[in-house]
């Protein structure tokens, strides 16, 4: 019977102080081309996904309004954000609509451009608008963020921001544009809002010069 050189069973049976079995608690085992490729993959800088614009998010407090004398004065911005990681970072950190107190609006616009008729680069447009049950509009309203700052509208330039709105009965997202004549791009971005929600009721556009005149202003489009 052959016998197996003991040195050679030994060897072959030693285990490796270096196996990842036997290694402290954070060690990196050292050599060899992994090594090299690890070193570079935590060697790579921070890479944030920057969006085309810069956005803002506003905030209109319920219990401010009743003390303020004009309206939109109790309108404050919150942060402005310009990559999607910090959207990410705000939008996690805030209470969705669902949880905003009745008569808050909260609003994501385009930095520099203020929620408001006043403002010049609103004064002529006007906006589609969502109505929605209490409690339905927190995945609506991110389908619209999302849709908005990622720059999915065919019009996109035409946006202004949106905003959604908590009342007692009822909750709505707006979506404010620039240039309420412009009857093309409006519808454009009225049916492609509807197909990024799967919404199927009918929704109107109202001007706001029309809206300045009667709160009960009636649609001039509607898709």
């Amino acid at each position: 019977m052959d016998v197996e050189d003991p040195q050679k069973l030994a060897t072959e049976k030693t285990p490796n102080p270096n196996t990842e079995d036997d290694l402290e608690e954070g060690e990196i085992v050292a050599g060899g081309d992994d090594d090299s490729s690890f070193k570079k993959s935590v060697s790579l800088p921070y890479q944030p996904h920057p969006l085309e614009h810069q956005w803002t998010f506003w905030f209109d407090n319920p219990s401010a309004k009743a003390k303020q004398a004009s309206w939109g004065s109790s309108l404050r911005s919150i942060f402005t954000f310009s990559t999607i990681e910090e959207f990410w970072s705000v939008y996690n950190n805030i209470h969705h609509p669902s949880k905003l107190a009745v008569g808050a609006d909260f609003h994501c616009f385009k930095d520099k451009i203020e929620p408001k008729w006043e403002d010049p680069i609103c004064a002529n447009g006007g906006k589609w608008n969502v109505t929605l049950s209490k409690g339905k509009s927190d995945t609506l309203w991110l389908n619209t963020l999302l849709a908005m700052i990622g720059e999915q509208f065919d019009h996109g330039d035409e946006i202004c921001g949106a905003v959604v709105s908590v009342r007692s009965r009822q909750e709505k997202i707006a979506i404010w544009t620039k240039n309420a004549s412009n009857e093309a791009a409006q519808v454009s971005i009225g049916k492609q809002w509807k197909e990024f929600l799967d919404y199927n009721e009918p929704i109107g556009f109202i001007f706001h010069d029309d809206a300045k005149k009667d709160r009960n202003a009636k649609n001039r489009y509607s898709v």
